[in-house]
């Protein structure tokens, strides 16, 4: 039996996850990873003592009006208290600053962020080691559609791998954590479909059985992005012009923070014919815009690259290469340079590859690494 920390969202798939560590003996510790962006003063505790299991952790803050995500502690903590595991709540506001920062940054030089990456990377499967280690856990779980497979060397790391739920697969967005941790992460609903999670949730008589699966990046509460951005950088004014790709003014916009590449509702503009968003000039603050065949490319670079398995090096390689969350691999071939960059060229072309967004490659199931797009 091992020590699990598992972080709990308050949603199905971490409470489910919660049941099925436990029914394989092992011993859980969920956590809530508060991100403090409503109101840190609302969230202070009534007694502010260290935990005595967890020394980096607070007490739990569970309902208080105006906490980040207060309901979703709070069904956390019911589903904690109904499986009888310990329940605490990590004060990460500092933390999270780091990649809102990181998200508004993105924005304002015209590029699309990745923040459910980024906290991958930084908490759940960074900061949450550190606390790990701190309690003498040796592992760190997550409700990810995701999964784990061991090899036939058994001294080899495990590989990161698709979830068998196509619809709900989240290996793209666990691409870039540290290939060490391989060994100590579990991913205990990613050999699961989402129905049969749902049927488990009911069968234990959890209240978040029929939780709706969020939707929105945790730290923009109003779902509007581009209104959070501009809260956030003070007085830069970023509006400019919606232009053609033929450099015909057509419009004007209010901020390039408000787009990305591939949108097509809310330009504000009618050609007669759909246009989408093909660029964005940063330092010109233009919108460029054309019709959908002026998304296609054959081709992207991308840096800050990492791999969970060895791939060579200035060798092109066969691969799939994911371009979003959303969207499906592609055939493709990869290469990566000395510097560590990465070049990838499509079987066919591929529309509406985003700067600022992740490239995956994959070989079928397989994740093995990849990099940010430029």
């Amino acid at each position: 039996m091992a020590r699990v920390v598992l972080a709990m969202s308050g949603g199905v798939d971490s409470s489910v996850a919660a049941h099925l560590l436990l029914e394989q003996g092992h011993d859980v510790v969920g956590v809530f990873m508060r991100h403090g962006e409503e109101s840190a003063q609302s969230c202070e505790l009534d007694d502010p003592a260290d935990n005595p299991l967890l020394p980096l952790l607070q007490n739990r803050a569970d309902h208080k009006q105006g906490c980040c995500s207060a309901s979703d502690a709070e069904d956390a903590r019911r589903v904690a208290d109904n499986l009888s595991i310990p329940f605490y709540a990590l004060n990460l506001q500092k933390d999270f600053r780091r990649i809102i920062d990181y998200f508004v940054e993105e924005y304002t030089i015209g590029r699309t962020p990745n923040p459910c990456v980024m906290c991958n990377n930084w908490i759940k499967f960074g900061k949450l080691f550190e606390y790990a280690d701190s309690v003498g856990a040796q592992y760190v779980a997550t409700g990810h559609y995701a999964r784990l497979i061991a090899t036939a060397n058994t001294t080899d790391l495990p590989r990161l791998a698709r979830g068998i739920d196509g619809t709900k697969d989240q290996a793209y967005v666990l691409f870039g954590i540290e290939r060490e941790y391989l060994q100590r992460m579990m991913l205990p609903v990613g050999d699961y479909p989402k129905t049969e999670i749902r049927a488990l949730a009911t069968g234990l008589g959890l209240r978040v059985a029929d939780k709706k699966d969020s939707q929105e990046i945790c730290f923009v509460t109003s779902g509007h992005h581009g209104e959070f951005v501009r809260q956030r950088r003070g007085n830069t004014d970023l509006s400019g012009d919606i232009i053609t790709t033929n450099g015909t003014v057509v419009g004007q916009h209010n901020g390039i923070e408000e787009f990305t590449v591939g949108q097509r509702k809310g330009l504000g503009v009618a050609l007669g014919e759909p246009h989408y968003i093909v660029r964005i000039d940063a330092p010109e603050r233009q919108v460029i815009i054309g019709e959908i065949s002026e998304l296609a490319k054959s081709s992207l670079t991308a840096d800050r690259t990492n791999w969970l398995v060895d791939v060579p090096l200035n060798e092109p390689f066969k691969c799939q290469a994911q371009i979003r969350y959303n969207s499906a691999a592609r055939r493709a071939t990869a290469s990566i340079n000395n510097d560590g960059g990465l070049h990838i060229d499509f079987d066919e072309p591929c529309d509406a590859i985003a700067p600022g967004q992740a490239v995956v490659c994959f070989d079928g199931d397989i994740v093995l690494g990849g990099g940010w797009i430029l």
